[in-house]
């Protein structure tokens, strides 16, 4: 069992930044592949970048590939994603998830744990 709580959402002016966090509790958090969603009103949840286990394959949405960066740092049982040259439509809420897997991918339906979300809002 892993639980998860994302933290670092905000309101930001378009071009800045935020560097989301999201602590996971469980010894376990280690052999987890990690990725991260977003959801806007009425919406699906869509993909927006995940890691294996150590942090060495990461995938990216074309949306964000450039601008945002997934990482994580096993010891302090956190993932991270640092999001640079904000746009409005990246206004949403930000999930991150688990996976027992430990690969790390693009579909939801793959993700076993979830968090509760932040909200990111991104003003023009």
């Amino acid at each position: 069992q892993v639980q998860l709580v994302e933290s670092g959402g905000g309101l930001v002016q378009a071009g800045g930044s935020l560097r989301l966090s999201c602590a996971a509790s469980g010894r376990t958090f280690s052999s987890y592949g990690m990725g991260w969603f977003r959801q806007t009103p009425g919406k699906e949840r869509e993909f927006v970048a995940a890691c294996s286990w150590d942090g060495g394959a990461t995938l990216y949405a074309d949306s964000v590939k450039g601008r945002f960066t997934i990482s994580r740092d096993n010891a302090q049982n956190t993932l991270y994603l640092h999001m640079n040259s904000l746009k409005p439509e990246d206004t949403a809420v930000y999930y991150c998830a688990a996976q027992r897997t430990g690969r790390g991918t693009r579909s939801p339906m793959e993700y076993d744990y979830w968090g509760q979300g932040t909200q990111v809002t991104v003003s023009s």
